[in-house]
């Protein structure tokens, strides 16, 4: 079957138990495409394959693409798993669900435009009206809403199995916001780039071509026909897809927002900027409809937009795909799909469906319920994130007899469907070629010339031959799905000018003000954590050295350095509260608390989560270098955390995250390519360094010490500032506290300086966008503007000079007081500015309305 010379490889890494059939053509010899492909699996041999599966794996990790699972303790951010063996279509086959794919993607469009429209459907009696209106994915709210454009449905999804005598069948259909596709995309990208001898001699279809139309279907449907805004409502990083929503925004070039960056005013949709309101003209939407209006539809919903179904109805914007279409995925409707196409399409279909049974007709439910043991039960609506498909084999007599009785009760709410069997493909698991179910997923969009679809798709596969349920949720695996061309052309990589756009549209001051926020805190927390790593490696870099003198003056500078770590991270009680002389004593396990304890407030590992979550809200903004940065970062943080590690353990980790976290800022300052994004981002770490700068000094300065304990005080500042160097470089003499000041607060070119960091912030709060019409400050600029002033009109001997009674640098506590109060109500002042946009309220009643 396979070559001589290739058949000791496979005879040792294909299972024993493997069919070939599916491999076979119909002479009974392995298709030729798969020849080609293994002959160039087997050149590579068995140890390099496994070294570029491992290849792969890093590469999808190191690029962020994740899959969320729901109820799963590790499931936020799980790695997405990639097959290294494709699924394959032959050309030939292909032409067939080609063409059954785009019939079905018109029907359900015409369905779809009947439902809400003349409902001639249910008129006729093609249509039950029990199956319509007791499905929650019909909403009465979006009836009659008159939509231009020719194709309604404008994205359609099908799963589609093959089985074992090789028929295609359609399992389910998706139409509410089919997900999946920037997988796909990932997936080729990731094979193409580790594995491009596999494409060798295999001419395998591309996938740009549906790309290209998605954006020319949404260019058709937008009312506003010259450079159109379009954006992609997401739920959030907390979805189990949102990689791949802000992946399709950054390859799409589309704005990712999420219901809170989008306002209703005088009926159109708009976009919250931080240079104001912009108009949307077209919403990808990858919330669920009955979630995207709490005005009309859920009213606890918070992932929606107030008002959205009316500018809808204004003709304002335009959703793809239109509020109400998860009607279609409904399986009730698969009984009547036939006579609905003979009627509609005066056709037959082309692919066939699992063979399915409504049980709202006496005739159908009573074959459900005789055979319920040998088929799926499926409802008409999913619910939930559970399955909405029951295995009557899997379920024990008493199970069948309930779940009997509850089919009784809403007989119209269940559908019976054949348990088809499927066809296996060969998948690499562990050490073995095995065969796995594989499930297909197509990709349809719409325009006004046809529906157009993607030349592959996604796959996705279980090992578990028993079990016909393959989702991502259940932990399956994902495939690079191969449509076989006779054509010249081949491609293997689709990043090529995957979109050609005409003119590109010129958007001023375009970042969301929830985007800006979330890059505003992630320079926050970025500082925060580097701020706070240096200064507790300082102190218990100290501590290793006063453990060896034990003099009274370290021990005491110790102290010192304590009590100042906990008022700098926040971390209270600590070394300051109720048993603090013990801790002081024994510092160890305080110590360890404030890095690894994810549960306490101001903890390193509070603010690495923190940190993290800010990151993954606009993942879109980071490039793979970044990713591959912060997946180092916190996994080597993770490693130890779950660990005991020693002093010098905890020392050394500091150095890495220190490493890290410089080099995740310093590529940002290179990578961040959205406008005004970098000076968000650089605005919120300046704002946190001067803070924690502040906090800083007033913890170890401002009261007298001993000679040596402010000298070692004071050397411990100019260390955890990395200034010690500048220092010694400048002024050539001991450490003394004037020169402190003056090199941590007043000089320009020191760039941890506090007078580095205000000129900073004062000039990136003046380029941001103005607000106001006339001349006036804004808050924030008054408040930079006075502690500019402040701290022009300070010197470093007044600072440095001692109260009347020698006890502190009571100068030098007032002054680092007022900056702080200052700087502190600057990001108050922004996110009022430019994070929130409050509509003005209006009265809706006068005092002579009441007067009858």
């Amino acid at each position: 079957m396979i070559a001589t010379q290739q058949s000791a490889f496979f005879q040792k890494i294909f299972s024993e138990e493997y069919s070939f059939n599916q491999l076979l053509a119909s002479g009974k010899n392995l298709d030729d495409f798969w020849k080609k492909f293994f002959s160039s699996y087997a050149h590579l041999g068995e140890a390099e394959i496994f070294d570029r599966r491992a290849d792969i794996h890093r590469f999808l990790k190191e690029n962020g693409v994740t899959y969320n699972i729901y109820g799963d303790p590790a499931g936020l951010n799980r790695p997405w798993n990639l097959d290294v063996i494709p699924y394959i279509i032959e050309q030939q086959e292909w032409l067939t669900i080609e063409k059954g794919l785009t019939q079905r993607a018109e029907l359900f469009n015409l369905i779809l435009k009947d439902i809400y429209g003349e409902q001639q459907l249910i008129k006729k009696g093609l249509l039950p009206v029990e199956l319509i209106y007791n499905h929650p994915g019909f909403l009465r709210e979006c009836a009659g809403i008159s939509m231009p454009w020719k194709r309604h449905l404008v994205l359609y999804s099908a799963d589609i199995a093959r089985s074992p005598d090789g028929k295609i069948w359609v399992i389910s259909d998706r139409s509410q916001a089919p997900s999946g596709s920037g997988y796909a995309l990932e997936n080729r990208t990731a094979m193409a780039r580790i594995l491009p001898e596999l494409f060798a001699d295999i001419k395998v279809q591309q996938l740009s071509p549906y790309f290209n139309e998605l954006q020319t279907a949404f260019n058709e449907i937008a009312p506003a026909k010259q450079n159109p805004r379009i954006v992609i409502l997401t739920p959030g990083p907390r979805n189990e897809t949102y990689f791949e929503h802000s992946y399709l925004s950054s390859f799409l070039g589309y704005t990712l927002v999420q219901g809170d960056d989008l306002m209703v005013k005088d009926n159109c949709v708009w976009l919250k900027t931080i240079g104001g309101l912009e108009k949307v003209d077209v919403i990808l939407r990858r919330v669920d409809d009955v979630y995207c209006d709490p005005l009309e539809l859920k009213s606890d919903s918070q992932l929606g937009v107030a008002g959205l179904l009316q500018a809808v109805r204004s003709g304002n914007v335009s959703i793809a795909n239109p509020l109400g279409s998860s009607i279609l995925e409904n399986p009730g409707l698969i009984p009547f799909l036939p006579a609905i196409a003979k009627h509609l399409l005066d056709e037959p279909l082309i692919l066939p469906t699992i063979a399915s049974w409504w049980c709202g007709q006496p005739k159908e439910l009573n074959y459900v319920l005789n055979n319920i043991q040998h088929l799926i039960i499926k409802r008409i609506y999913r619910y939930s994130n559970s399955s909405s498909s029951i295995d009557g084999s899997k379920l024990s007599k008493n199970e069948l007899n309930q779940l009997k009785e509850t089919i009784k009760t809403h007989p119209y709410l269940y559908v019976g469907q054949e348990k088809v069997s499927f066809a296996t493909s060969p998948s690499l698991n562990d050490k073995k070629i095995q065969p796995t179910n594989a499930l297909f997923r197509s990709y349809l969009v719409g325009t006004n010339d046809g529906y157009t679809v993607m030349k592959g798709g996604l796959t996705r596969t279980t090992g578990d031959l028993s079990n016909i349920l393959i989702s991502n949720q259940l932990g399956g695996m994902s495939k690079d799905t191969w449509v076989i061309s006779n054509d010249i052309e081949q491609d293997v990589h689709v990043r090529h000018h995957a979109i050609q756009v005409d003119t590109a549209p010129a958007y001023n001051d375009t970042l969301p003000s929830q985007t800006a926020e979330n890059l505003f805190w992630v320079g926050r927390y970025a500082e925060r954590i580097l701020a706070n790593a240096r200064f507790q490696r300082t102190v218990m870099q100290f501590l290793t050295q006063g453990n060896q003198l034990q003099a009274n003056d370290h021990i005491l500078a110790e102290h010192n350095l304590l009590m100042a770590l906990t008022h700098h991270t926040c971390t209270y009680p600590g070394f300051v509260g109720e048993n603090s002389a013990t801790k002081l004593k024994f510092p160890s396990k305080e110590l360890a608390s404030i890095l690894f304890d994810a549960s306490r407030q101001g903890s390193l590992s509070f603010n690495l989560t923190l940190f993290l979550r800010a990151v993954n809200a606009v993942r879109d903004h980071w490039s793979t270098d970044t990713w591959r940065v912060l997946r180092t970062m916190e996994e080597d943080w993770q490693n130890i955390a779950d660990n005991t590690p020693n002093s010098f353990k905890m020392i050394t980790m500091l150095n890495h995250l220190i490493t890290s976290m410089v080099a995740f800022i310093g590529l940002n300052r290179e990578s961040i390519s959205r406008e005004q994004g970098w000076t968000i981002l650089d605005t919120g770490r300046k704002i946190e360094q001067s803070l924690l700068l502040i906090s800083m000094l007033r913890a170890t300065l401002v009261n007298k010490q001993d000679d040596l304990v402010e000298y070692n005080l004071q050397e411990a500042v100019l260390k955890s500032n990395e200034t010690l160097v500048n220092y010694r470089y400048k002024y050539r003499v001991h450490i003394q506290l004037s020169l402190v000041l003056d090199l941590m607060l007043l000089d320009e070119n020191n760039p941890r300086s506090l007078a580095y960091q205000i000129t900073r912030i004062k000039r990136y709060l003046s380029i941001l966008p103005k607000k106001q019409k006339d001349n006036s400050l804004l808050e924030h600029e008054r408040l930079i503007l006075e502690a500019y002033t402040l701290l022009k009109l300070s010197d470093k001997d007044s600072l440095s000079m001692l109260d009347s009674n020698l006890t502190s640098y009571q100068q030098l506590d007032t002054f680092l007081s007022k900056m702080y109060a200052l700087l502190s109500a600057i990001p108050n002042a922004i996110s009022k500015t430019y994070f929130k946009h409050a509509q003005t309220q209006k009265q809706l009643f006068t005092a002579a309305d009441d007067i009858v």
